[in-house]
């Protein structure tokens, strides 16, 4: 993956249709196995330029403490901001629609292979990989948008939270929006 332009691609006028729209997130659905979150960011930042690294983050940060899954919010949220609501929807589609059919193929094909050990080898190898991918992704992401000391004070707590109590992420998430508020404000009159 090639890093970040010097100059962040200007999104604010970019019209984008509902083909492209398809298209790009018809990549990610396709591209995406074990999780989405590396394919997506590759291709809403690098390859399309419809986002900033930081305006992504953001819209992925919402989509993760909405109901459902980050990406499809996503998908929703720029589909929106390029189409309206039809753009929601064709990008929803471009992301779901063949996953679905391959998905729907692949557990065919599991329930008839599921009793073979190497198959199971196989899914938790797989399993490893797509978590690998996702502590990737965060990371590049969080070395792209340079958090300051309050940025890396959520981060670590969180990341604390989850290791050491084991807190779902709503919980998580409930507690971090006060705290992180509370702890902007206080280092931002120091």
């Amino acid at each position: 993956m090639s890093p970040e332009p010097a100059n962040p691609p200007d999104t604010s006028s970019r019209v984008i249709g509902l083909a492209e729209l398809f298209r790009g997130f018809a990549t990610i659905g396709m591209l995406g196995f074990g999780g989405v979150a590396a394919i997506s960011r590759h291709v809403i930042v690098e390859q399309y330029r419809w986002l900033s690294e930081k305006e992504y983050a953001t819209v992925l940060g919402v989509g993760q403490v909405l109901p459902g899954a980050n990406t499809v919010n996503a998908a929703v949220i720029i589909g929106d901001r390029f189409q309206g609501p039809k753009g929601s929807l064709v990008g929803v589609l471009g992301l779901m629609v063949l996953p679905i059919l391959i998905v729907m193929a692949l557990a065919a094909l599991y329930n008839r292979f599921a009793d073979v050990p190497a198959v199971n080898i196989a899914l938790t190898a797989a399993g490893a990989s797509a978590a690998g991918m996702v502590i990737g992704t965060g990371l590049k992401m969080l070395s792209k948008i340079r958090p300051g000391l309050a940025g890396w004070i959520i981060v670590l707590l969180a990341v604390a939270i989850i290791i050491g109590l084991h807190w779902p992420l709503v919980r998580v998430v409930l507690l971090m929006v006060p705290v992180a508020l509370v702890l902007t404000a206080w280092l931002g009159r120091k």
